[in-house]
């Protein structure tokens, strides 16, 4: 049931078995369809899966294919496994430079994927395969194209990191970007050359496939982000006004709220639109699903839309029971599909106001962000019921929504498909539980010669306890992939490469802590897995026999936040080889060394790229063009972790 009051807090969900009453006519032998519910003119297309059909309907988005002899790809396929197969999806993505205002203040040094802000929206259904172009039409950086939560299983190659898995795509070049999708629900896509996407290099992903609970309209996604009017690349360095930004929703955002003069026309509050009812169900309210992402520079946001519950359905790429709550918190990186009901509901603080426009709310976490603005920042966006009214909101904030730095209760977010936790292949002698990583802050190494000429925001590190302080920095000419057939004591010290040979059946356990001299908390992201969340843990000192893990389906995602003087405990299979970057996702920290590689099964993926195979033949061709480029920039230099 829908909450009707502001007390009410859960639903039941379906049973796996729920009995389906729907199923398309399948007249072309294979599935077309808009995805559900069909409100726009994408198209999915199985060609190859002749004889299912498309079996989501508005009172049940659990089930996407069905064929008739009872097969299903659904909610409870284990999609790590199993995919529909669909067809190839081609975009283009051309990166250019220019200005943007996104607020009432122009921001002269913006970087965008065809001239938008953010990004074109990529859609995909569950199982198909993207092709993507990326032109690189800048006169003085190169880029590379990370594909956020994509697994990326088998083709490392593809995840687009540059001085990891590829060199930069140098000014005038192209790379296309060739992978499958075999999970689905929301993502991004972004630069990963330094901080460049906070400039403009982001965009969101749609992979349409099943979700957790019933709806019956879809709109955009919603990319929320703190904004600068100066280049991320300035930010790194002293003496640029850090904390000129302000809060955007889908690209607009008001800079009077900070208290700066608008020079330009401040954009319009980005605007959602709901109608009540579905037109074939009068007798209900309609639900409408909303995809969130957090693509922030350096701020952990809540999202909130005055009296309306939030119905919670996924957490990064992962299906979960659907849970209800007035407000969510979202990491850098993390994402939450949540479905809205057009039923506004009011509380003792927030009375439902008569002309039926609600404010859209985002706030920064405490101590976790830009410095929040003067009183109503947090209005980045307006709901209306009625289409025509251009009235500003009288509605009032839900009472309590805490702005607490962590993440959504922990267990709150119990996954669809279960996964049950085998013993770390990794045990220590001192530490059965894994190994431990510890973010190590350092402010005065940039100071020191070993990192003062070619380092000089050197500040955080991700490793082992008792190391000596060693911030991640990658070299753009030289990827860590061409070094797989080499022995890893050859591999320089500042690449931060921690190997993994395990089977794909075993368990990798991490344990991440915190120094009390970095404070804050940390959203930590590791590229090519979904990783199991069996501890989190604020203002605790780590202690191996105190731990109390959850091995029986634990929480899942990409991206976890760190908490403040405390630990992660996370643990994944070692099933996709290759060399994969942990780091954190605030931009800032990662350029300064919050970072580190794991290197997965090297012998296994040393077999996948051998020399001579056509993808190693391009990733060459895309670092000899780098290079040559490189040779006519005499001024060029990284200063930075690259990544």
């Amino acid at each position: 049931m829908w909450p009707t009051s502001p007390s009410t807090s859960y639903q039941h969900p379906l049973r796996p078995n729920h009995p389906h009453t729907h199923i398309e006519d399948p007249s072309p032998g294979f599935p077309i369809f808009h995805p559900p519910p069909g409100d726009h003119e994408f198209l999915c297309e199985y060609p190859e899966m002749t004889g299912f059909v498309q079996c989501s309907i508005p009172e049940n988005r659990e089930c996407w294919l069905r064929h008739p002899d009872g097969r299903e790809f659904n909610i409870h396929t284990n999609y790590e496994n199993f995919a529909p197969k669909g067809i190839m999806r081609h975009y283009t993505l051309n990166i250019t430079e220019g200005w943007y205002n996104a607020d009432g203040q122009n921001f002269t040094e913006a970087k965008l994927f065809n001239g938008e802000y953010p990004g074109p929206w990529l859609e995909a259904c569950w199982g198909d395969t993207f092709n993507i172009t990326v032109i690189n039409s800048m006169k003085r950086n190169g880029t590379s194209i990370h594909w956020h939560g994509l697994r990326q299983n088998q083709t490392m190659d593809m995840d687009g990191v540059n001085g990891i898995t590829q060199c930069p795509i140098a000014p005038g070049d192209s790379f296309s970007y060739i992978f499958n999708t075999t999970q689905y629900g929301t993502s991004w896509y972004h630069s990963h050359y330094s901080v460049q996407y906070a400039d403009g290099l982001q965009g969101p992903i749609t992979i349409h496939g099943p979700q957790s609970a019933p709806y019956d309209a879809t709109k955009r996604p919603l990319i929320m982000t703190d904004w600068s009017h100066e280049s991320a690349f300035k930010l790194l360095f002293p003496g640029v006004n850090f904390s000129n930004k302000t809060i955007l929703l889908n690209g607009v955002g008001n800079v009077s709220h900070y208290g700066y003069t608008p020079t330009l026309p401040v954009p319009d509050n980005y605007e959602l639109y709901f109608n009540k009812t579905p037109t074939d169900k009068p007798s209900r309210p309609k639900r409408y699903l909303l995809r969130l992402i957090n693509t922030s520079f350096d701020s952990t946001l809540v999202f909130s839309i005055d009296n309306h519950w939030l119905q919670i359905v996924t957490s990064d790429f992962v299906p979960i029971e659907p849970y209800f709550n007035t407000s969510v918190l979202i990491g850098i990186g993390q994402r939450y599909n949540v479905i809205v009901e057009a039923n506004p509901l009011g509380g003792d603080v927030n009375q439902i106001p008569e002309d039926g426009n609600f404010w859209i709310r985002t706030w920064v976490a405490d101590r976790c962000g830009i410095t929040p603005g003067g009183d109503g920042y947090e209005r980045t966006g307006i709901l209306r019921y009625n289409h025509s009214d251009k009235a500003l909101p009288s509605s009032q904030p839900w009472a309590n929504i805490s702005k607490r730095c962590s993440d959504e209760t922990y267990t709150s977010l119990r996954p669809k498909i279960p996964w049950y936790i085998g013993p770390a292949a990794n045990a220590q002698a001192a530490d059965a539980n894994g190994e431990r990583f510890n973010v190590t802050f350092d402010p005065d190494a940039k100071n020191t010669p070993e990192f003062q000429e070619e380092y000089p925001v050197a500040t955080f590190g991700l490793q082992r306890p008792g190391q000596n302080f060693r911030p991640l920095q990658i070299n753009y000419s030289d990827p860590v992939m061409f070094h797989l057939d080499e022995p890893r004591d050859t591999y320089p010290p500042k690449w931060v490469v921690i190997p993994e040979d395990y089977t794909e059946k075993e368990w990798v356990y991490f344990v991440l802590t915190i120094d009390a001299t970095a404070p804050a908390a940390h959203p930590m992201h590791l590229h090519g897995h979904d990783f199991a969340l069996l501890q989190q843990e604020e203002n605790q000192t780590y202690d191996p026999s105190k731990l109390n893990l959850k091995l029986d389906n634990p929480p899942r995602r990409d991206v976890v936040l760190l908490p403040a003087r405390g630990f992660v405990v996370i643990a994944f299979k070692a099933d996709n080889p290759g060399i994969w970057l942990m780091h954190c996702h605030i931009a800032r920290h990662a350029s300064e060394g919050l970072a580190m590689q794991v290197l997965e099964r090297q012998g296994d993926a040393n077999k996948l790229f051998p020399v001579g195979s056509p993808n190693m033949v391009e990733a060459e061709r895309v670092c000899k063009v780098w290079e040559t480029w490189m040779d006519g920039e005499k001024d060029f230099f990284e200063g930075d972790s690259g990544i």
